[in-house]
This record gives C-alpha cells, structure tokens and sequence, in this order.
C-alpha cells in the first residue's frame, strides 16, 4: 500500500491567523474549511507512493533545492482567491503576496526531477496558494464571492528556511499531515 505523498511549505506559527481569515467565511453552507495547524503551500502533489522510493524522492528534492539557487527567504501570505473561477468555485485560497517568486522557483526546480521519477506532470500551472476551503456545493457561493472580491486580509509573514516531505492520511473528518523529511535551503 503506497503512502499519499506532497511536497509543502508549511506555514508554522501562524494557524490562530489563518483561522482568523476563515472566520469570515462562518459556516456557510457547502464550504468546508481545512485544518489551520495543517496550513501549507503545496509546491508539488505526488498521490500514492510506495514507502520505499522516499530515500529517492528526498534526494531529487536536495538536487532540486540546490538548483533553484533558492536561499532562506521572507514570505508573506495574504488576499483571497478561488479556483477554478468565481463562477465555478471548488477552492477558496490564500494567496502569498511575498516570496511567490522563490515558491515559484522551488516549483519549477522541483517538477521536472520527479516527473522524471515517474511521477504525474501537473496539469495547470503553478500558483502559490495557501487551500483555506474547499467548495461541496454552491450554498455559499454568493457570500464566497463577495468575500472574495471585497475582502484583502493580511495572515503575516514567515522566514521559510525548508520544504517538507508530506503524508496525508485521509479520515473522515479530514486529512492529516506528517512530515516524512525536512530538505533546508
């Protein structure tokens, strides 16, 4: 049995924060709103993984890390937007307003040495974003919009030093993160 893996930037520190812009979101119908403590930036998602190919998986992401050129960096997270588009919500997200282009890097570094692991290529581009919600149906999607359109919280910064080798374990009432292996800058 293989072990759902992803590749995240976690946001230590700052749950009671995140927590705070998902608030705004109250208990809107159809909207169910992930985990703060989990809060991350997930950089790349690798599905089911067999337990033995992690020493491999965490020695593209050093090979990958080293060729980003991506050193320690400030980043800020903050603004709200959704996926695939406020017509069609499935997502709702927090965006980084500082770091993006270092998260970006870290992105672009890190896909091709797992695509050429066998893992899948992604299909969209690349958006840093922080999943705060995700969308069941369209109860709330007025209130999801106008939020959206008309709300630009500021969560706070951090000093992002590492990516993080994933588990998410699904249960019923949610996923829950272990990290497998660390990978500094």
């Amino acid at each position: 049995m293989g072990k759902r893996l992803f590749v995240s930037v976690d946001l230590d520190g700052l749950a009671e924060e995140v927590a705070a812009v998902q608030d705004l979101f109250g208990d809107l119908l159809g909207l169910k709103v992930t985990d703060p403590e989990q809060a991350h930036v997930t950089l790349k998602f690798l599905g089911e993984t067999d337990p033995d190919r992690t020493d491999e998986v965490v020695a593209a992401l050093e090979r990958a890390v080293e060729a980003s050129g991506v050193d320690p960096f400030r980043a800020e997270f903050g603004g709200l937007g959704v996926f695939p588009s406020l017509d069609y919500i499935s997502v709702v997200w927090l965006g980084v307003r500082d770091g993006d282009a270092e998260l970006t890097r870290l992105h672009e570094a890190i896909e091709p040495r797992l695509v050429d692991l066998g893992f899948d290529e992604e299909a969209h581009e690349f958006t840093p974003h922080v999943t705060l919600a995700r969308m069941d149906h369209a109860g709330g999607k007025e209130r999801v919009q106008t939020l959206v359109r008309e709300r630009d919280p500021t969560v706070g910064h951090l000093q992002v030093s590492e990516i993080r080798l994933t588990e998410s374990q699904l249960a019923a009432d949610g996923p829950t993160y272990s990290t497998l292996a660390r990978v500094g800058l």
